[in-house]
């Protein structure tokens, strides 16, 4: 029976280490039957009748595997019983390429610590070494990545392929263990195994064998009238990465690339060395090709002495190719270091490697094709997605003989060949490159050239007939990080100067003088690339600029029931957790409308559905997140057609005062991200009030008159609170200690425990802050008692879900609310005062209800506002009302329902498991 820490498969020791060695080698632990071996073709699986010790279960339909006898493909690990080889659906990875509807790249960054299971090799996922996909649901070995495909989502259309339907986009394994088949209503989930199919955009759940029988088109779900469609999202993407397309930061790839540079030797051992042969054995070092060669990336393979059939069997085993080895060679040859010295990394890997094969009696090889004669390729419509036609490659034939004998196959016979092209395209993991095939090109030499440079690219490689037309280039750029409040002239001649754009091809479109940005629409994709590099890379007045890709949504294509939600999530709030939400809403929803705060911040999502007629927004993040967000969306809702979208909130903060009173918690503590999503769709709008805050610093005497300016008068938003004195002293502290120590502030009981240090420290201290400062509500003065605090309220949650205010009946004053377009006026004696409030023992000292502040200080004093702190110097502070109320999204009390879905497990998502950490 199979290793239970490794996926469903026979335990194997030397796979252990590397992955792919010759299942030959398999005698430890999985026993075979005597005589001669039996081998069975399905899906392209190679498998063999292995004995089990241990429990395994089935990767077709999830269930144990009775007995001691089992099939185990040889070259992707697949178990299963015998009666499921009748049935089986699930190809082998080996001939993943050709399951490939529409290629889209993966966005590989780091995977977190839960256990998944390699969508390549089906083994159980470790630590740091682990990738998964930040769009989709695809998790694999660091060394197995660059063995997967491009079968990503398809979240845009970039005018090179055609849909005609949207269709379910299935993803083997790793889902809920609770999970249901949508055909057959049984258990199709597990945590043993890498099996059954979910729809990353529906979430629809299936067996292996149940799938196919599901209609092909997918309606998105649950979360249909808040997803962006892929079909209204347009992006020309042919020179950007989809790491730019999705504005994902690039450290998050860096673990790929480390991966891709250190793969061969210590990568494929896992960091061990390979087992020494058994007799009458030999361990040989494979390359594919001239650029395997080149990058000193091999794999170990463990094969019989003299047995040359074995040799190429395992070696194309080893490389994932579905070919017939009679087609293939290896050829010897004895000096390689040489070409290891192109790459330190590769070269330390490789001296260790070589030792241990030296030590093993190893040999390297290189796998080539046979010269062929004749060949045979399939090439796809670009128009049509299922369709395609198998043509024999002759000597003489070139692109435009392809083109011409493939068109009347593809419904095309009364067209002109002359008006289509053949394109080849490489589906690599990491980008999809297009090429286009001048007519006279020789196939069968360009069919040389990939095998001899890499047959799993050769593998990896389709040809397209695409229709020769003339459109014209878009491409969307923001530029953020220059200087705010300049005119557009100047905005302009720093961007010529610094970026030397081509004003022929560069459109300027939008200008954001208070957010220091410029929106700009670029004719040519070789002058955008060099633009969007060029000023990740440039500086402007001591401030890196950052420069993003933006979608154009065709927001006419706008169903009358969808209203998008726009999310932004701060990867830095609540620790880990702000990054874990990023990723799972990604997955969740299209990722061209969820956007990561740390790059580019709230601009670049409003400014991506500035057209968009209705949306609503969710912030992840604090309450300083929150108000950042309002503040840019006040700066710039005069260039929004939907100018008041409703905000919800996801709270990662540490007070979260706002998320409590919207009933959204007091902090997130690892809900389901489908719940999160459906909970925003079912909330409720509310109106909430915000504030203008003047600062006007002056130089003011005892008598209180005026002697001059200080500093500029400075004008900022208050969406909670605002507090003088005491309150805000202890903010600053706080502030002050953060700073200082960010990486411990990591989590909400730490950030309280300071909170309280920093408060004992406080507690003797002493100020009368009624001689300090003067207090006039509504153009009346207001005598204030003997306090050390003064704070103003708009909502009834201040400090971490203090009531402040308090709910006893008091006939000199309204009950507030968060739209009655009134502060509340409260003072705190002191830390002991504001340690009773936070325990619910009393309530602040009621001062004053209003909707005109007006306050003088004599004195230079600390101040808070929403919980940022700063010292304000002598001078007014004036707050008034700031213009239309806020539409705000407030929790349902009504409990959610269990729907269908949910009693299946389709209200689990995948991205819980992670998110939840």
């Amino acid at each position: 029976m199979a290793e239970s820490n490794r996926s469903s498969g026979p335990a194997n020791p030397d796979a252990d280490n590397g992955r792919l060695v010759s299942p030959a080698a398999v005698k430890k632990k999985v026993h075979q039957p005597p005589g001669p071996r039996q081998k069975y073709q399905s899906s392209g699986h190679c498998f063999k009748k292995v004995t089990l010790t241990k429990p395994t279960f089935c990767h077709s339909c999830s269930d144990f595997v009775w007995g001691l006898i089992g099939f185990l493909c040889e070259v992707c690990n697949f178990m299963c019983h015998e009666k499921c080889l009748k049935t089986l659906r699930v190809v082998c990875t080996s001939m993943s390429p050709s399951q490939v509807q529409v290629p889209v790249a993966h966005c590989f960054g780091p995977a977190g610590q839960k256990k998944h299971f390699c969508c390549v090799c089906r083994k159980q996922t470790e630590g740091s070494k682990a990738l998964r996909c930040e769009v989709c649901e695809l998790h694999v070995h660091a060394d197995c990545a660059s063995f997967s495909c491009a079968d990503c989502r398809c979240c845009h259309l970039d005018r090179n392929l055609q849909q005609n339907m949207f269709h379910h986009h299935w993803r083997e394994g790793n889902q809920a263990s609770a999970a249901k088949c949508e055909v057959c209503r049984r258990s199709c989930g597990s945590s043993e195994a890498l099996s059954g199919m979910r729809c990353e955009w529906c979430g629809i759940t299936c067996h292996a064998a149940c799938y196919r029988l599901v209609s092909p088109e997918c309606n998105l779900g649950r979360l249909r009238n808040m997803l962006l469609h892929p079909s209204i999202v347009c992006l020309d993407s042919r020179n950007f990465s989809k790491m730019h397309c999705y504005r994902i930061t690039e450290s998050c790839n860096q673990e790929l690339d480390n991966a891709d540079e250190a793969d061969s030797p210590a990568a494929a051992s896992k960091d061990a060395p390979p087992a020494a042969p058994e007799t009458g054995k030999q361990l040989i070092k494979v390359y594919d090709g001239d650029d395997s060669v080149k990058r000193g990336f091999f794999r170990l393979i463990h094969t019989s002495r003299g047995m040359k059939n074995e040799e190429v069997e395992a070696a194309l085993r080893a490389f994932y190719l579905p070919e017939d080895p009679h087609h293939f060679q290896l050829e010897e040859f004895s000096s390689l270091q040489h070409h290891h010295n192109d790459d330190l990394l590769n070269q330390n890997a490789s001296s260790l490697e070589n030792r241990n094969s030296a030590k093993n009696g190893g040999d390297a090889r290189l796998l080539r094709a046979k010269p062929r004669r004749d060949d045979m390729i399939k090439v796809h419509a670009a128009w049509s997605r299922p369709s395609s036609s198998t043509v024999t490659v002759l000597e003489t034939s070139t692109a435009a003989s392809i083109v011409s004998e493939v068109l009347p196959h593809l419904g095309r016979q009364d067209e002109n060949a002359s008006k289509f092209s053949l394109q080849e395209v490489y589906m690599s993991s990491k980008q999809v490159q297009r090429q286009t095939l001048s007519p006279q090109e020789k196939i069968v030499d360009k069919l040389q050239e990939i095998r001899k440079l890499s047959l799993r690219q050769m593998n990896q490689t389709r040809f397209y007939v695409v229709e020769n037309k003339n459109r014209a280039v878009q491409v969307d750029l923001l530029i953020l990080g220059l200087p705010p409040l300049l005119a557009k002239e100047e905005q302009t001649r720093l961007l010529q100067e610094n970026l030397e754009i081509k004003s022929h091809l560069v459109t300027y479109t939008h200008f954001y003088d208070s957010q220091g940005a410029v929106a700009m629409q670029i004719s040519c994709f070789s002058e955008a690339e060099r633009i969007y590099m060029l000023a990740k890379d440039t500086s402007i007045n001591n401030k890196m600029l950052t420069s993003l890709v933006i979608p154009e949504i065709q927001h006419e294509k706008l169903e009358d029931d969808v209203c998008p939600l726009l999310v932004f999530v701060n990867p830095k709030s609540g620790g880990l957790k702000g990054r874990e939400l990023l990723y799972s809403f990604r997955k969740l929803l299209n990722p061209h409308q969820v956007f990561d705060l740390t790059n580019g911040g709230p601009l670049a999502g409003l400014h991506t559905f500035r057209g968009v007629p209705r949306f609503r927004v969710l912030v992840c993040g604090g309450d300083g997140t929150v108000g950042w967000v309002l503040g840019v969306l006040e700066a710039v809702r005069h260039k929004l057609v939907c100018r008041e979208p409703p905000i919800g909130i996801v709270p990662l903060g540490t007070g979260n005062d706002l998320a409590r009173i919207l009933r959204w918690g007091a902090g997130y503590s690892g809900e389901d991200p489908h719940h999160i999503l459906v909970s925003v769709d079912e909330a409720d709008e509310v109106q909430m009030d915000r504030w203008t805050i003047l600062l006007d610093a002056q130089d003011i005497t005892e008598d209180g008159k005026d002697n001059g300016y200080l500093e500029p008068p400075k004008v900022v938003q208050m969406n909670n609170y605002f507090g003088l004195g005491i309150d805000a002293e202890l903010s600053l502290d706080f502030h002050l200690a953060r700073e200082g120590e960010p990486d411990k502030f990591t989590s909400r009981f730490h950030n309280k425990g300071v909170y309280v240090k920093v408060g004992l420290q406080k507690i003797s201290h002493g100020r009368s802050l009624h001689k300090e400062l003067q207090l006039q509500v509504d153009s009346q003065q207001v005598p204030l008692p003997n306090i050390e605090g003064l704070i103003f309220l708009n909502i009834s949650s201040w400090g971490s879900g203090a009531d402040l205010w308090g709910s006893e009946a008091d006939s000199r004053f309204a009950r507030p609310r968060i739209d009655d377009g009134l502060l509340e006026v409260v003072g705190v004696t002191g830390v002991v005062h504001m340690g009773q409030v936070h325990g619910g023992l009393r309530s602040g000292i009621r001062i004053a209800q209003g909707n005109y502040i007006r306050l003088t200080l004599s004195k230079p004093i600390t101040v808070q506002l929403d919980g940022e702190p700063w010292i304000q110097p002598p001078g007014h502070i004036i707050i008034s009302a700031a213009g239309p109320k806020v539409r705000m999204l407030r929790k349902s009390k009504v409990k959610q329902k269990k729907s269908a879905a949910s009693k299946d497990g389709r209200s689990e998502s995948p991205s819980s498991r992670d998110g939840g950490q």
